[in-house]
Formats: structure tokens, sequence, C-alpha cells
């Protein structure tokens, strides 16, 4: 018990006015862009665009989205955390009333084509994974997710042998087969590819930035003279690491050191011109975080 309130006073509202819009983002991008030409979202969510075409009317889409999502949340309660669930169910909860507004409440025509995109199924794809996309990363940046299926690959993935990212892939493709089988049509379901493609690419800028830092690896016998060099020049700092060389057993000295893509050039010129010899190795960054003394 003590364990739990102590998750629960973790919870913070600005997450959940993020995770707000978040829902209402997604809700919007499948509901004014997806649903209403038959394209089929990721995960739970297409399942729950399928479902919803081929049941009585009243099982709508948000309907399908508290009920297959809900579940799969409580499910990975214990591998994911009470902070997370409150976080995704809530998400899901906003989306689905959201969903709901949108297709029955409010002034809007959605029932035979997109108020915006009309029938062109291209740009419903791309703007429809787009804007669900957003609403996708901003749920994941904020602590939760918004689709069941992410639960599922982070349980059963390691048990199956296969990465979150393949369990995921492998679900959707299956959602995508059954969908051309069950609508007798596979112009939808390829349409629907580039909707979960648009969206996964969005999700990824969402969630690591538009503008991924680098982190650079340099090995090096002048260290003093570099790390002064690039300090001096970028106005910030680095950190030296003592190492030994395999081949030499010479004692080195490895600086790391994070730029923008911007720098990587006027970087890579201020280090041979100090040490020609230097041997660098440039990784990306997802993000980066500093405490405040260091900002």
């Amino acid at each position: 018990m003590k364990r739990l309130m102590g998750e629960l006073r973790r919870l913070r509202w600005q997450n959940f006015v993020a995770l707000l819009l978040a829902g209402c983002i997604n809700a919007f991008g499948v509901t004014v862009f997806l649903a209403p030409v038959r394209l089929y979202d990721s995960g739970i969510s297409g399942t729950s665009i399928l479902l919803s075409q081929i049941t009585p009317a009243w099982m709508t889409l948000s309907v399908f989205l508290l009920v297959l999502n809900i579940p799969l949340f409580l499910f990975g309660l214990k591998k994911q955390g009470v902070t997370f669930t409150v976080y995704s169910l809530f998400a899901v909860g906003v989306y689905s009333l959201a969903s709901w507004l949108i297709t029955d409440v409010l002034p809007i025509d959605v029932s035979m084509a997109s108020p915006l995109a009309g029938e062109d199924l291209l740009l419903c794809a791309l703007f429809g994974g787009i804007i669900s996309g957003v609403g996708s990363g901003l749920t994941i940046r904020h602590g939760g997710a918004i689709d069941g299926v992410e639960v599922m690959a982070v349980i059963f993935a390691k048990r199956l042998n296969v990465t979150v990212g393949t369990f995921v892939m492998a679900y959707n493709v299956l959602l995508y087969i059954v969908c051309g089988v069950v609508m007798g049509s596979w112009i939808l379901p390829l349409y629907s590819i580039v909707t979960y493609m648009a969206g996964l690419k969005t999700v990824d800028f969402i969630v690591e930035g538009f503008d991924h830092s680098k982190e650079v690896m340099i090995i090096t016998e002048e260290a003093d003279a570099v790390s002064a060099a690039l300090m001096a020049t970028f106005e910030c700092g680095c950190t030296k690491i003592d190492a030994t060389g395999g081949y030499s057993n010479a004692q080195k000295t490895v600086i790391y050191f994070v730029v923008n893509r911007f720098q990587i050039s006027k970087m890579r010129e201020i280090v041979h011109a100090v040490d020609p010899k230097a041997y660098m190795t440039i990784s990306e960054v997802a993000d980066v975080f500093m405490s405040n003394d260091q900002q």
C-alpha cells in the first residue's frame, strides 16, 4: 500500500494536461482522416476501426478502444507500474471520449469521407498517420502509451525471443492482412501501411526530438589540448576517460563530447588541427538531459 501511494504521488498534473491534448490529437487524426475512408491505424486503434466496421452500429470505435485497451493495460500493471498505467488509461479514455464527440456529437460529417481531405486516400493516409503519430508520441513522452499492443510487446517480446519493435510490426502486418481478407480489397490495407510508416516516423520525431544530438568519442594522445580547444569553441564541457590501447598497450585518453549536427564539421577540424592522428567515432543521441547547474 505504501509503495502504491508513493507511485501515485509521482503523478504530475502537467503530464495529465499533455495527455489530454495527446488523446484529442490522436482522436482527430483517426476520426477525421482514417476512419471515414476506411483506412486503418496501427495496433489496437486499427483493430478497433476494423471491428467497428463489421459489428452492429452501437459497437463504435470509442467502445472498442475502451474494451480492448483497458484489459491490456491492467494486465501489464505489474510490469509497467502504477504511474505508467494511470497515465495510459487516462490517455485512452480521452482518446475514446474525443472520438465519440467528433463522430456523434459535434457537427462534423465523417460518415462518408474526410471533411478535410475528401476521398483522397494518400492524403488521408499521410495526414492521419502524422497527426495520430503526434498524439502517440506526446503520450509516450509524458509517461504513458495510447495503445495496448505496446504493453503486450514489452511483456511478450522477450519470451518470444524477438524485439519489441518486431512484435509490434508483426501484429500490424497480421492486422492489415486480416483487414484485406475481411474487406475483400488490398487497396485500403496497403494505404494503411503508409499511415503506419508516417505515424512511426512522427512518433520518433516527437519522442526523440527533431534535432538529434551527436555523441563523439575521441581517442587522442593530446587530450588536454583537444578538450581545451573544444570547450573554448563550443562553450560547453567534455569528459576525459583514461584508456589503454589494446594493441600498443599505450596509455591514451578518450574524450566524450556532445554536439549537434551543425557542429560536426567544425569539431572535426578542431580535433585534427590539434592532433592529426586522433581517432573519432560519432553516434546519434536520442535525448540530452542536464541538471540546472550544467545549463
